[in-house]
């Protein structure tokens, strides 16, 4: 179980340093709504829209805000296996998903929670090519009821044009928008679907609403179909994922079969 909560953070201030260097050399302009949605004190999850390779260090910026406060991010069990980022998530007590046996990943979340720590949480599971928030699993709701905290929505809108899917621009000068809304709050019992509809469409509005005041001209490739962008469609991304799954896998195949 871990400490109750953390009282030091030798790895996690450093790298938030840097972060913060590369953002200023970068020139990027922070534009965040509702930081005061966060506690100061005490747990919460943080549920985001993940649409960037950044989005792990932009989440956390209005907990920052809010305190400095640190986030635990949930991320998939095979970046703590990297020879350097391993040891970087581990020493920032991030959580591991292992997203065929999901169980432990949950509990260690919620026992975060408990001791007080903010956990962030991807409920779309993988980044979305469409722009848009895809459909939304239902961790989320029940790790926040399990835990007995609040449950705060969040968008953050602009990473993708530093670094996405096949996309990477260092140029000065983007702008990155993140808004906070308003705190649900599940209790165990209760219609965890039902919730995770809501959820889903408190993230959509509260991207409608970051998209709104973001600063751009015409029909640009990072903002959602729906909202007059020229991004893919929930349903025209969700066929790329697929065909981006079965060439993956054709390629693991490939290298099997060359061990062989």
């Amino acid at each position: 179980m871990p400490e109750a909560p953390f009282r030091r953070d030798p790895t996690y201030r450093p790298i938030i340093g840097f972060a913060r260097g590369v953002f200023a050399s970068l020139g990027v302009r922070f534009d965040i709504v509702g930081e005061d949605n966060i506690p100061r004190t005490g747990g919460a999850l943080l549920a985001i829209n993940h649409t960037s390779f950044l989005d792990f260090a932009l989440a956390g910026k209005p907990a920052d805000l809010r305190g400095k406060r640190l986030v635990r991010f949930m991320a998939k069990e095979s970046v703590f296996r990297h020879w350097l980022g391993g040891p970087l998530m581990k020493g920032m007590h991030h959580i591991p998903v292992d997203r065929e046996h999901g169980g432990q990943s949950l509990q260690t979340a919620v026992e975060y929670l408990r001791a007080g720590e903010l956990v962030g949480i991807f409920p779309e599971a993988t980044m979305s090519r469409a722009m848009d928030i895809k459909a939304i699993k239902s961790g989320a709701v029940r790790i926040a009821a399990t835990a007995d905290v609040p449950l705060i929505p969040m968008c953050v809108f602009g990473g993708a044009r530093i670094m996405s899917y096949g996309r990477r621009d260092l140029s000065r000068g983007t702008t990155v928008a993140i808004t906070v809304g308003a705190p649900m709050h599940p209790h165990v019992g209760d219609d965890y679907d039902a919730l995770t509809e809501e959820l889903r469409d408190r993230m959509r509005a509260l991207l409608d609403e970051t998209v709104g005041r973001y600063p751009y001209q015409g029909s640009p490739w990072y903002v959602p179909a729906r909202l007059g962008g020229s991004a893919p469609t929930l349903e025209e991304a969700e066929q790329m994922e697929r065909q981006a799954r079965a060439e993956k896998a054709a390629r693991r195949g490939g290298t099997n079969g060359k061990a062989k």
